[in-house]
């Protein structure tokens, strides 16, 4: 009778000391979470005062992050997208920290995966706005430029630059982000190449009237500088 007893309380007894040993762990991500957590909230308050005291959604209006966001059907101020960003990037991380509390071996690799791939969400993230900012500056070059030279398609040319340059930005980033490298690769080169040669195409179809216009015009002048030659030479 007592070795049918022990044989049921001995699992019993087993998972009570796992139980016992998982147990601090299991308080110490309990804590963490609670303390990132309000941390957390405390940074988003800070900075998002921080960014209305440097007139950070004036800036945005002037490089047009506000109207991009408005395309994406986001009515939020820039300044509180930044801070709501802040806030979950903290809380998602302050969650990997507190997983890696509790000593489980297949959370610890989950964790070193998570932050091994942080730097790589950094980086594109950074190419991904400063890309946004190089092609808007450059396209509005293009315009200027463009519209100064007397060029009739000043506005078709300079947001076919501007698709140019975010096509290559969306691919440098997805590169970063190793998401199917070969497929973004392909149809990066197929997406790029296809606009190109849309481009040389309609340009060299459209350009076909310039082309007479100049030539003829050339040779307008060439013929009027050699009857003007004959007469004095007569």
């Amino acid at each position: 009778m007592m070795e049918f007893i022990e044989t049921i309380f001995e699992p019993l007894q087993e998972l009570f000391a796992q139980f016992k040993v998982f147990l601090p762990g299991l308080l110490a991500m309990l804590i963490i979470l609670v303390l990132g957590i309000l941390l957390s909230k405390l940074i988003k308050v800070i900075l998002l005062r921080f960014l209305t005291a440097m007139k950070f959604d004036s800036w945005s209006d002037r490089m047009g992050f506000t109207t991009l966001m408005r395309k994406g059907d986001l009515w939020s101020k820039p300044s509180a997208v930044v801070a709501t960003v802040v806030f979950w990037l903290l809380a998602i991380v302050t969650l990997m920290v507190s997983l890696s509390a509790l000593k489980v071996a297949a959370i610890d690799q989950m964790v070193g995966q998570f932050f091994g791939y942080m730097p790589r969400v950094f980086s594109a993230s950074i190419i991904l706005v400063i890309g946004y900012v190089l092609s808007d500056f450059v396209s509005r070059a293009v315009l200027i430029t463009a519209a100064n030279s007397g060029f009739h398609y000043a506005k078709l040319l300079a947001e076919t630059v501007r698709t140019l340059l975010s096509v290559l930005i969306l691919a440098m980033v997805m590169e970063q982000l190793q998401i199917a490298p070969s497929i973004v690769l392909a149809a990066f080169s197929i997406v790029f190449g296809g606009i190109v040669a849309a481009l040389a195409i309609a340009f060299g179809v459209g350009g076909i009237e310039a082309a007479k216009r100049v030539i003829e015009r050339e040779t307008s002048g060439k013929r009027t500088e050699q009857a003007k030659d004959e007469i004095e030479h007569i």
